[in-house]
């Protein structure tokens, strides 16, 4: 019997037999993979990772499944570690870990691994174009878009769908409506699928293009593309902000046909419209006939009727949400708390009510909510409130700071707090605390404070805003920097009526009726409307300037094109630029024939005309009448006591004085304020108590010498003490508006403005010295008083006298 000798026998390797192990291995693999493949999609990513660890062999897919694992649950540090570790990087590879950045908004990191995908000349491909213009539109990143742009039309992206879509999308976002537009009709129609129409028409809606956002979800409609549940929620917003409920009615239509109905999203955009269309009835029947009581939509309701002004509809469905056990969420209340920023003093109860409410369910921890209540407390005036409840949050943003900002009524406040923002660092100011700050800058007349913030927010690259250009181009008129303000104006692609009026009446102001007139006709050729405050300004420029004719054709003008009634501040320039020439005829048939009850504003120009003119009896009827309107208000006294004074009647100004004694009203005292060295300088009549004081009057002695001696005589009528003659022009000379000058001559560097405030109306005889001074010493000086400002150069004044 033949024995084999199978010790001798030696197997050796045969192709047949390596086939049959590396099918074995990659069977292994291939169901390994597939189970970690399981355990990511579900979220297990330890698991993943412990399965991922112990894998004996690991390729492209494993790698790659790992690395979306992380991605996907933001963990980024990690799939960025696995990857720098994957010796089989691909496409897919760079992709997750971009996509996985971009989703979780790390701008920076993914934008860098694009271009480091690039630069190791790995190619991308329309889904990492995807998820870039993805992020760069939720963030608005409008220069990194363009830039992706410029490389998918090098790559020849630009005729993938997908991509285009991105693209429209993107610029949509970015407020480019133009360039999303353009991209939009340059596409060839047969490729146009449905999220193609959509980001168009989301683009539309979203930048206030209403109508062609109609329209387009009509072509869309006409050229058979179906809308989908992405489509309703934008076109009905569309239909809701131009108040179109008959085309509204029929995308709801279009909605109940398609079978969206029952989609939560869907039906809120419905209950939206509706309320934005004032259709209260048909909005509430819908929330009615919900199977389900659904917050979002409730919410939608809510906050619709708050924007439309039904504040007392959008408590009564809180009370209703609330009775119902419905789960009121932090997207409700602060809706509800908006209903009470200006509402009722008797309605602060329920607004406690409810601040009660929200600290027992816990949402005070919300930042939306908490930002909320800072928001309506500060509206509120009531800031003690609103300050606990912001000391309160663990975290604040530039929302919390912007409510306490702008909420607050004092500006020096404002702008204290918005210095303490600054300070604190890590929140930079947005839009809307930057035009808040900008007017509390122009109503305290802080140039450099202006220029400082207007500075700060070139450096942020925001976009260009209408809102913070409207308010540079107020602070800059209202601190009287016509130069800058102009400069602002010219440079604003975009102007709307605010702005316009704010270079009409900021023109009028400064003394420049000419220009302000001229910037009215300029106004009405672009075919913008003005409004009651742009006639104030007007007329206000037409009185300052004695222009009787285009006065009453532009007051004419208010009734019969514009259809404004005339209010007592047009009325009041009427009645000062009649009174001015000393036409009391018209100024008193004026005064009959007003439609509303005259007010302060009206008798104080009667007033002021009466003295220029010294009617006595017309200056004491316009006094008596301001006494009884505003008791407590020292001018009529003052006044008509200077006019008794003016005419020799001393016995009458003393009783009047005594009058105004014995009814414990005080005069105001003037007071000046001048900026120099970056500190604001405050002076009063004779004044000493500042460090400088000694150079002051050093100055104020040197100056009246030299403007004597150009020609000056002292107005000894506007020192009305019981003084001698030489006594009364000392007085003159140490008044507040003179030590500031002088102050400003010392401190404020040669070929700089000179820029004092003054409390009051400045005298005759310091507006007769500062255009003196302004020559001698070759200053440019501007003065804002009570009433307006007066640029004095080369021995005259921008007001012409006429002020």
């Amino acid at each position: 019997m033949l024995r084999l000798k199978f010790r001798n026998c030696r197997l050796t390797s045969t192709p047949s037999r390596n086939y049959i192990h590396s099918n074995a291995v990659r069977s292994n693999l291939h169901s390994t993979n597939l189970k970690l493949g399981d355990l990511s999609k579900s979220g297990r990513v330890e698991e993943a990772r412990q399965l991922f660890d112990k894998m004996p062999e690991k390729d492209e897919y494993t790698w790659n499944t790992m690395i979306v694992a992380y991605s996907s649950s933001g963990r980024l540090s990690d799939a960025k570690e696995l990857f720098r570790r994957n010796p089989v990087k691909n496409t897919i590879s760079w992709n997750a870990l971009i996509s996985g950045h971009c989703k979780n908004r790390s701008k920076d990191e993914a934008l860098s691994l694009f271009w480091e995908m690039q630069l190791q000349g790995r190619s991308f491909n329309e889904y990492t174009l995807g998820s870039v213009l993805k992020m760069c539109a939720s963030l608005g990143l409008l220069q990194r878009g363009e830039q992706i742009h410029g490389c998918t039309v090098k790559t020849a992206f630009d005729s993938d769908v997908g991509v285009v879509n991105g693209l429209i999308d993107m610029y949509g976002q970015c407020r480019r409506v133009s360039e999303a537009e353009y991209i939009f009709k340059t596409m060839p129609g047969e490729r146009r699928n449905n999220v193609t129409w959509t980001s168009m028409l989301t683009g539309y809606s979203r930048n206030g293009f209403a109508y062609k956002a109609i329209e387009c979800f009509r072509d869309m409609r006409r050229e058979g593309t179906q809308p989908n549940q992405f489509t309703f929620p934008s076109v009905l917003p569309a239909c809701g902000a131009v108040c179109a409920r008959r085309v509204g009615v029929q995308v709801h239509g279009c909605i109940v046909k398609s079978g969206f109905k029952t989609n939560i999203f869907v039906q809120s955009a419905v209950i939206a419209m509706y309320a934005k269309c004032r259709d209260l009835e048909t909005a509430r029947a819908l929330l009615q006939d919900m199977e389900v009581d659904d917050v979002v939509s409730w919410n939608s309701l809510v906050v619709e009727c708050v924007r439309e002004g039904f504040k007392e509809e959008a408590l009564s469905l809180f009370r209703r949400m609330h009775e119902r056990d419905m789960k009121i969420d932090e997207f409700t209340l602060p809706s509800v708390l908006n209903c009470f920023a200006s509402s009722r003093t008797e309605m602060m109860k329920i607004a406690s009510s409810v601040h009660c409410l929200i600290v027992k369910t816990g949402y005070g921890s919300y930042k939306l909510v908490s930002n909320a209540l800072v928001d309506m407390y500060a509206k509120r005036g009531t800031m003690d409130s609103a300050l606990k409840v912001f000391e309160r949050m663990i975290e604040k943003d530039v929302v919390s700071w912007t409510a306490l900002i702008t909420g607050n009524g004092s500006y020096e406040e404002a702008l204290k707090l918005f210095c303490k923002m600054r300070a604190e660092g890590g929140i930079s100011p947005d839009q809307m605390v930057t035009a808040s700050v900008l007017s509390a800058s122009a109503e305290l007349t802080l140039l450099e404070f202006g220029q400082q913030v207007h500075c700060n927010h070139i450096k942020s690259g925001f976009p260009a805003s209408l809102s913070v250009d409207n308010s540079l181009v107020s602070m800059y008129t209202k601190c009287g920097s016509l130069d800058d303000a102009e400069a602002v104006f010219s440079s604003m692609e975009t102007k709307d009526l605010i702005t316009w009026t704010a270079l009409i009446v900021g023109y009028a102001k400064n003394g420049k009726a000419k220009d302000s007139l001229e910037a009215y006709k300029l106004m009405i050729d672009n075919g913008i409307r003005p409004d009651y405050i742009t006639f104030i300004g007007l007329l206000f420029a037409c009185s300052h300037a004695g222009l009787t004719e285009e006065a009453q054709r532009y007051f004419e003008s208010m009734r019969t094109v514009y259809r404004i009634t005339p209010g007592p501040e047009h009325y009041a320039c009427m009645i000062d630029l009649y009174g001015r020439s000393g036409d009391f005829a018209k100024a008193e048939e004026l005064l009959n024939q007003m439609e509303v009850e005259p007010d302060a504003t009206v008798w104080k120009a009667i007033l002021a005309a009466s003295r220029k003119h010294g009617k006595i009896e017309t200056g004491e009827r316009a006094a008596k009448t301001l006494m009884e309107l505003e008791p407590n208000n020292a001018v009529p006294y003052v006044l008509l006591s200077n006019m008794y004074s003016a005419a020799g009647r001393q016995e009458e100004a003393a009783n009047l004085r005594r009058l105004m004694k014995s009814r414990n009203i005080s005069k105001e005292p003037g007071c000046s304020w001048v900026e120099g060295r970056g500190r604001v300088h405050s002076f009063m009549s004779e004044d000493r108590r500042h460090q400088r004081m000694v150079e002051i009057y050093s100055k104020v002695d040197e100056m009246m010498l030299l403007i004597r001696e150009a020609g000056y005589e002292p107005d000894v009528r506007f020192a009305l003490h019981d003084l001698d003659k030489e006594g009364k022009e000392l007085g003159l000379a140490y008044h507040s508006e003179k030590l500031a000058v002088a102050f400003g001559l010392l401190a404020v560097p040669d070929g700089a403005p000179i820029r004092i405030i003054k409390n009051l109306r400045v005298c005759g005889d310091c507006h007769s010295a500062m255009k003196y001074i302004s020559r001698v010493y070759s200053r440019h000086i501007i003065l804002r008083d009570s009433n307006c400002f007066h640029h004095f150069r080369d021995g005259s004044c921008s007001c012409g006298d006429y002020w």
